[in-house]
């Protein structure tokens, strides 16, 4: 597939299928359905369909009482406007459909920009060997992943759809709607707000000419102010809907302090129920200074594709944050293919393709000899996640290396094709 046009019919197949699928096995599957809603690697205890407060919301009880509602306040109102779920899950089950559509179509926006193979301060050579949007917005939406987590109804659909258009927003050459999505991206999840920096590069490089601002400071200066604003408004918001500003530590703190240790897909939970309370608060600083201290030093080192940097750090988030789950790594894997024309540099596809589908099918079955079968014990499932963990990391790295190799083959245009070795 290459990038050109697609025919509005197969534009429409493509999402009709994708919707069709999802239906139905949401309606000839229902057991499947409940059985992925409960499980660690889809839901987490700040995404799960399952710790919904609008039992306690509806009955005008705060949602935060109890320490089981970890989530944004404003999915209160939105869920509680569909018609009750026990009675009518059809509409629930549309809002997700149409939500995962939603993210496929702004990939599709970002797929066809070209800015993977051609930012404004880099063009590769071989950005022609690319996908087109349609190839790409169709990986994303029959990912296994993707639709186990719009099965399992988890809520990091809303976060994945607020990132990828905050994405399309800039290569678009529009910052403001950019700067709004990622700040309904960081409302909900939280960490979405690392990706400000490359973020805002991204926009500075795809301005359009005519509204330009050429200080940089001034145009970061803008960006981080309308970030602020819209997150004022929106924790005013929540603040008018649950009468307190009790959902800071139930809905932020929680990620920050990892009160809930929940088992997931990450590397936080084990270490953490092996830690001593006098080293707790030591190590939670350094978890978080490793996850962020990423930011800065690629977003320096690959200044001149902000995308990559992007696309890089969504997959170390899927990795190092708190609470992950495989809607991270559907993410991840959805903006990989926009960087086709690096493919043949990488060295190690094979590997990375064995050691994640290695994880993805042991996982669940060592999580049932731990917690079911009792033929196990927390070691077993945390040493899957530990190989899950390993094979997103050899990707990264390996999509880093292809990237900068194909920037450096530019500069040094009589070492193409040369191997590398570390001295």
């Amino acid at each position: 597939m290459d990038g050109t046009k697609v025919a509005p019919g197969r534009t429409a197949g493509l999402y009709a299928g994708a919707a069709v699928l999802r239906l139905a096995i949401f309606t000839l599957l229902p057991g499947l359905a409940n059985l992925l809603t409960g499980r660690v690697e889809v839901s987490t205890p700040v995404t799960s369909f399952k710790r919904q407060g609008l039992f306690l919301y509806n009955r005008n009880v705060s949602p935060y009482d109890g320490g089981v509602y970890h989530q944004a306040p404003l999915f209160l109102p939105l869920f509680s406007l569909l018609p009750s779920f026990s009675s009518f899950p059809i509409f629930t089950y549309l809002l997700y459909i149409v939500v995962d559509l939603l993210s496929a179509s702004a990939l599709w926006r970002i797929a066809d920009s070209g800015e993977a193979g051609s930012s404004a301060l880099f063009t590769s050579p071989r950005r022609e060997k690319r996908w087109s949007g349609f190839g790409i917005a169709a990986l994303f939406l029959f990912n296994p992943f993707t639709v186990a987590t719009c099965i399992g109804r988890s809520t990091s659909v809303f976060t994945t759809c607020a990132i990828l258009h905050a994405i399309a927003k800039a290569v678009s050459g529009a910052p403001f709607g950019a700067m709004v999505a990622l700040s309904f991206a960081s409302y909900l999840s939280m960490y979405p707000l690392l990706l400000l920096p490359p973020l805002i590069l991204l926009c500075y490089d795809r301005q359009c000419p005519e509204r330009a601002i050429n200080s940089g400071f001034r145009f970061a200066a803008t960006c981080v102010a309308t970030v602020a604003g819209v997150l004022a408004v929106l924790f005013q918001l929540s603040y008018f809907i649950t009468g307190s500003w009790e959902f800071l530590p139930s809905t932020y703190g929680v990620q920050l302090t990892l009160s809930d240790l929940t088992p997931n897909v990450g590397l936080w939970w084990y270490f953490f129920i092996e830690m001593f309370d006098s080293f707790r608060s030591f190590f939670l600083a350094v978890f978080w200074l490793h996850l962020s201290s990423y930011v800065g030093g690629l977003t320096l080192r690959i200044r001149r594709q902000p995308l990559v940097v992007l696309t890089l750090l969504l997959g170390i988030f899927a990795i190092f944050k708190p609470y992950p789950s495989i809607s991270d790594t559907s993410l991840f894997l959805a903006m990989v293919p926009l960087y086709r024309h690096v493919f043949p540099l990488m060295r190690y596809t094979f590997v990375i393709a064995a050691v994640i589908l290695y994880a993805a099918f042991l996982g669940p079955a060592f999580y049932h000899l731990w917690i079911y079968a009792g033929s196990g014990n927390a070691n077993f499932f945390y040493a899957i996640t530990l190989v899950w963990g390993l094979g997103q990391s050899l990707l990264v790295c390996d999509l880093m290396f292809a990237v900068l190799r194909d920037e450096w083959e530019v500069e040094r245009p009589e070492m193409v094709g040369k191997e590398i070795r570390q001295i």
